[in-house]
């Protein structure tokens, strides 16, 4: 079930407008974010600042009951800052009408704090 994408860009057009992004953890990604355009803005923005290169997402498995989905994908790029960014992601979903209305990510925190710089919003103090 393995499958390798690279991408510069999330596929956005899968996310309902009113989508919410909650990532877990205790660092100072960890939040939620509601609405596409603020995901958009707020994650995927200075996420993808940091990146030298393309992002390789390598998807081990997928589940899907009803409106929920579970996903379970592998994440690789190299850092601007010289470092490799690895990590293993389950993310938790649930779907309305073909879109994705939230996501919920599990990952390892330690290591997104060892390898990405903070979001510009954790360095201004805007609460989680």
């Amino acid at each position: 079930c393995h499958r390798v994408v690279e991408s510069d860009r999330p596929a956005l057009d899968l996310l309902h407008d009113d989508f919410t992004f909650t990532i877990t953890g205790k660092n100072p990604w960890s939040r939620t974010i509601r609405g596409k355009e603020a995901v958009r803005r707020e994650l995927y923005g200075p996420l993808f600042e940091q990146f030298a290169d393309r992002y390789t997402t390598e998807l081990v498995g997928v589940i899907a009951e009803g409106d929920m989905v579970v996903i379970e994908h592998l994440g690789h790029v190299a850092t601007k800052r010289g470092g490799v960014y690895e990590n293993e992601y389950c993310l938790v979903g649930r779907m309305e009408n073909g879109r994705l209305m939230s996501l919920k990510e599990y990952a390892c925190s330690f290591h997104v704090d060892q390898v990405l710089d903070p979001p510009p919003w954790a360095a201004a103090g805007v609460p989680a």
